[in-house]
């Protein structure tokens, strides 16, 4: 029987990091929940028992039933059928096994029948199922919906539709709009109040929804009359049973077919307001829109460690001029790049995910209680590193998804190319990755303030301080001088004081910052266990390269150069 997770250790490494500690205590509120739940966890060691089998019981799935199904699924894909969304065959076995094995619900409270995990597990979850079928993870992964309820709405809305995800409810979120993809703020869905059937009603046309046809869904829509920017937009949630949304079509798609994605037409449709008015984009979804980042992030690993499981057994297998093509230096630095860049993923991955879990914890915690102010501290703190980390995680994971896909079609050569493999479905899946939830260049745009404020290098100067193992401090070394580097090339690009030339530069100076802050990450990795330090190594040495290859292009480049490469 094949296990996607306990075939894989570096979850199991993840799942146990030192902060995990902190993180159960703080969502299981000090483990004071057994006193209510027989199920709930006695201490520490109980939870991470728990958790693991969790990921036992969604690695059995995805390796026996979702990744068995992802060729079925891609060419069936979903049908329109009376104004209703019939998934593939295979996609609805998929479902069915994880709710029956009561895993919908994932990060909910037991209050509402949730199994109240952590994100870290959750997105572990994440990766698993991508690995397995990615258009599958996207349908799974929207229960991100149920925590924003959860985290923003009333307690009747949650009372009314949080225990329904437990019993295999499916949610999708419709934000996007004809003329409204990236720019949200130009949002035009309109939301009027009815005085007299006491709700919201909601009118108009959203585009481009995954899982649009699900059982509840978050819309963003414009409440306030005569505006044009994000004030004037509120989050409501709708109830499919209230058929009032016709669905246009479902879009054929290059990947992730099995996962439908629609286009909604809103006709009176009546729906509940999350939260209070006119803070639909700019807390609400923002709020959601990083949850749906982090969700690409383990989707981006979990399509990159099924590329590369693929590439490496082909490679294996596959004799060119009497030996294995693994044998040969063009095909063994593809795979070990590969294999490099996962754990670079993978780290910054949970890294991200371990200081979401801690401020939300915390958030949480402050409508039960008082926090001291020591936890305010650090509750803002790991919201300002998790709101830093998640853009520059979308933005490496998804491009490091794409090129580790095209490096193994690569070696499969003209085989790849076939549908015979596995792996051009794996590749079709892997594109839309840097494009949905906010493309690469709006994660630029995002990330390059850690830049512009200073986090990313304080974050640099405070993991200098780590002691590590003696062996290693050649690569801390390492780090120290691209850390100055990244420093001074920072100064230069600002001395012009030129807002146009920054972001022509913006990219540059993210991959930058990300060479050394995944670099640290890796190093401790590495200082943990030291199956890491040759992932480490190979990183920051490639790292430098890329640094010193961009600090030459920013060291010839002036503000009036900038004009050369407009059209």
């Amino acid at each position: 029987m094949e296990n996607f997770y306990s075939d894989n250790p570096h979850l199991k490494f993840h799942l146990t990091h030192p902060l995990m500690e902190k993180i159960v205590k703080l969502k299981e509120s000090g483990y004071t929940e057994k006193e209510k739940y027989d199920f709930a966890p006695l201490d520490f060691e109980d939870a991470i028992d728990n958790y693991d089998k969790v990921m036992e019981i969604i690695g059995e799935i995805s390796g026996e039933i979702i990744g068995p199904n992802a060729e079925s699924v891609d060419k069936e894909g979903p049908e329109l059928i009376n104004n209703e969304v019939i998934y593939a065959r295979g996609t609805r076995q998929n479902y069915d096994a994880l709710v029956k094995a009561g895993l919908v619900g994932f990060t909910l409270p037991r209050q509402y029948d949730g199994l109240n995990l952590p994100v870290i597990p959750y997105i572990m979850t994440g990766e698993v199922i991508s690995r397995a079928d990615a258009g599958f993870a996207n349908i799974w992964g929207l229960q991100d919906c149920a925590e924003t309820i959860h985290e923003f709405a009333s307690d009747e809305i949650k009372a009314e539709f949080l225990p329904r995800f437990h019993k295999g409810a499916t949610a999708a979120m419709d934000l996007t709009e004809p003329d409204a993809g990236s720019d949200l703020q130009a949002v035009q869905l309109k939301a009027t109040y009815d005085n007299h059937k006491h709700c919201w009603l909601l009118d108009g046309v959203k585009r481009f929804i995954t899982n649009g046809d699900a059982d509840i869904s978050l819309v963003l829509a414009r409440s306030e009359e005569g505006t044009t920017d994000a004030r004037g937009l509120s989050l409501f949630v709708y109830d499919r049973n209230h058929k009032a949304v016709n669905v246009r079509r479902i879009e054929n798609k290059l990947g992730i077919k099995g996962s439908p994605t629609c286009e909604l037409v809103f006709k009176n449709a009546p729906a509940k307001l999350i939260g209070d008015t006119k803070m639909g984009l700019i807390k609400y979804v923002m709020s959601l829109m990083n949850s749906a980042r982090l969700g690409v992030g383990s989707q981006s690993v979990g399509i990159a460690e099924a590329a590369y499981r693929e590439a490496y057994k082909y490679a294996m297998e596959r004799e060119q001029f009497g030996k294995a093509i693994i044998k040969y230096p063009a095909v063994y630095e593809m795979l070990t790049n590969m294999r490099v860049k996962i754990d670079a993923m993978r780290t910054l991955l949970y890294e991200t995910a371990r200081y979401v879990d801690i401020y939300k914890a915390y958030n949480f915690a402050s409508h039960e209680r008082k926090l001291e102010s020591e936890e305010r501290q650090e509750a803002k703190s790991y919201q300002k590193l998790a709101d830093m980390f998640t853009p520059l995680l979308k933005l490496y994971s998804s491009e490091g998804c794409n090129q580790i896909a095209y490096d193994a079609i690569q070696i499969f050569g003209g085989t790849g190319y076939m549908k015979d493999f596995p792996i051009e479905r794996i590749y079709r899946d892997a594109r839309i990755t840097t494009i949905y939830e906010g493309t690469s260049q709006l994660q630029v745009v995002a990330a390059i303030r850690g830049v512009g404020n200073g986090a990313y290098l304080a974050f640099m100067q405070d993991r200098a301080q780590f002691a590590v193992k003696p062996e290693l401090e050649y690569l801390k070394s390492t780090l120290v001088k691209m850390t100055e580097q990244y420093t001074k090339t920072v100064e230069k690009v600002n001395e012009f004081n030129d807002n146009e030339y920054l972001d022509f530069h913006a990219r540059r100076l993210v991959e930058m910052a990300g060479n050394v802050l995944i670099g640290y990450l890796l190093l401790y990795d590495a200082n943990r266990n030291d199956v890491y330090a040759k992932s480490a190594d190979i990183f920051i040495r490639k790292g430098r390269a890329e640094n010193i290859s961009a600090v030459s292009f920013i060291n010839n480049c002036h503000p009036k150069d900038v004009n050369d490469f407009k059209i």
